[in-house]
């Protein structure tokens, strides 16, 4: 497999994509407290809100809750999520090409991104550090390849400037030595 083939990807076929664990959902209709309840037990940063055939309505992040629940005076235990989610998001399908959505995500300063199935079901929550994580070694790859490829098109100068620089050497010690 090249990098360029790693570079295009699709989410599903990453080998990660099968081990991330269950994202963390919940209805409209829950409690911020419950929510924030799980978001703690589980050591995750949101939970995406669904509809009850599991397809996507919204998210709601540590920020949301801190925005728009603690800055705001709210109780927790009374404040539905609908109240504080955000319901303008992001979502990937599983088909979708890995590198664009790190670009995506990037340039649209989000770092959460729900991945559904064809029928718009929740399937996983990637992170913006999973991305980059899953890339890296792509990344690098391609790296070498375009360091390796840059050099063996530039032969001619690297010999010229290092003859002169062998030169010059040569000279200081020539030069030093009288």
């Amino acid at each position: 497999m090249t990098a360029s083939d790693h570079m295009r990807m699709q989410i599903r076929d990453r080998p990660e994509y099968a081990s991330k664990p269950a994202p963390l959902t919940f209805r409209e209709s829950a409690s911020v407290a419950e929510a924030v309840a799980a978001m703690s037990d589980r050591g995750y940063g949101s939970v995406v809100v669904t509809e009850e055939d599991g397809t996507v309505t919204g998210v709601v992040t540590e920020r949301d809750v801190m925005r728009r629940l603690v800055n705001a005076g709210r109780d927790a235990a009374t404040t539905t999520l609908a109240e504080v989610m955000t319901r303008e998001i992001r979502v990937a399908r599983e088909t979708d090409d890995l590198l664009d959505w790190l670009r995506i995500m990037s340039n649209e300063r989000f770092r959460r991104l729900p991945v559904v199935d064809e029928a718009g079901r929740i399937k996983a929550v990637f992170t913006q550090g999973d991305f980059v994580s899953y890339t890296w070694p792509d990344l690098m790859y391609q790296a070498k390849e375009l360091t390796r490829a840059s050099f063996a098109r530039n032969y001619a100068l690297w010999l010229v400037v290092g003859g002169v620089m062998l030169y010059s050497v040569a000279m200081v010690i020539v030069v030093g030595s009288l």
